[in-house]
């Protein structure tokens, strides 16, 4: 979410609305914003990709529906763009995310962000919504104006990152005995599917602070749903396991995502041991075969970029001895409507 406090010599902001967010053009206006926004706000991460954000656009996360809006901008092109994404699990109808509300840096200050957000609240009334929250930068102009209109920080996170185009100084990743490892890449194969579905309910007891949703239940069907979102968006889910030898069920698992094949940002996805197999060091040890997958299919990759809750004690010292270094603070904001 962007907005400025700049009111000063611009025109008023014209109406939003709903958008064909399936267009080329529409993706083209949505991308020329992000791009914008990006170069003045935070130039420092990697660019917006067209490819990444046709896909989030026009591929609903699991579980949910997305609605698009805009603010024209005169002479055509958008001023403004906002993406939420509208729950609709059994236990979270009542809730939706904000995926994005940013506005192009040469009209901020003319009441494009309030104009998105007065369509985006006219929605989630209409849909009978009680709460929607965003992923905002802490201290950032998205913050400010979440808070402006009442939202507070449910869940504070950080943002960590790995230079993978570095010899790893912990060396070559080992599992105890008792363990093997298994990689792959898109859909889980069949044969471990069902328990990949119960090391994913493990992270039932990760931190969600105050969030007002619930979690959802993991089976093989949804393990697969969620990796075809990935691929339906067109980017690349890897996958690094330790499975027990004993049964050859999954103790533990991290992912990574690739939003485009050609991304230089992989994102980190879940990490998790299940609470049988904790205190031996297998989440640090798939963590670190993750990087030699990563880097032998995907040597473009320079960094891997993680978000851990404040109060994740265990995954934050994980991710330190990896090498990991702190980007910026972020926070989960919600707002009650």
């Amino acid at each position: 979410m962007v907005q400025s406090h700049d009111t000063s010599r611009r025109a008023p902001a014209g109406p939003a609305h709903r958008i064909d967010a399936a267009s080329d053009a529409c993706v083209d206006a949505w991308c020329a914003v992000l791009a914008a926004a990006h170069a003045h706000d935070r130039p420092d991460l990697p660019a917006p990709e067209r490819a990444a954000e046709a896909g989030r656009l026009r591929v609903p996360a699991l579980h949910s529906r997305a609605a698009a809006f805009a603010v024209p901008a005169p002479g055509g092109g958008y001023a403004g763009v906002a993406l939420v994404r509208l729950f609709d699990s059994a236990d979270n109808t009542h809730t939706a995310f904000l995926d994005a509300l940013t506005v192009h840096p040469r009209h901020r200050g003319a009441g494009v962000g309030g104009a998105l957000w007065a369509e985006v609240h006219a929605l989630l009334a209409a849909e009978s919504r009680t709460s929607v929250s965003a992923q905002l930068d802490a201290g950032g102009p998205g913050e400010v104006f979440a808070r402006s209109q009442g939202a507070v920080c449910a869940l504070p996170l950080v943002a960590y990152v790995q230079d993978v185009t570095r010899a790893p100084a912990d060396g070559r990743p080992a599992l105890p005995d008792g363990y093997r490892f298994l990689a792959w890449s898109g859909q889980v194969p069949d044969a471990y599917a069902d328990t990949h579905a119960r090391a994913h309910q493990a992270m039932d007891d990760a931190p969600t602070g105050d969030l007002d949703a619930q979690p959802d239940s993991w089976d093989a069907a949804r393990v697969r749903a969620a990796a075809q979102v990935v691929i339906d968006r067109g980017g690349v889910l890897l996958t690094v396991a330790a499975l027990a030898t004993a049964d050859d069920s999954v103790a533990a698992y991290t992912e990574l995502v690739l939003p485009t094949p050609r991304s230089v940002r992989a994102l980190q996805y879940d990490t998790v041991v299940l609470p049988a197999h904790r205190g031996r060091g297998i989440g640090r040890a798939v963590k670190l075969r993750m990087r030699e997958v990563l880097r032998a299919a995907h040597p473009g990759v320079r960094e891997i970029m993680t978000t851990v809750a404040d109060d994740n004690t265990p995954m934050r010292a994980v991710n330190a001895a990896l090498g990991y270094r702190p980007e910026g603070g972020l926070g989960v904001h919600q707002l009650r409507l």
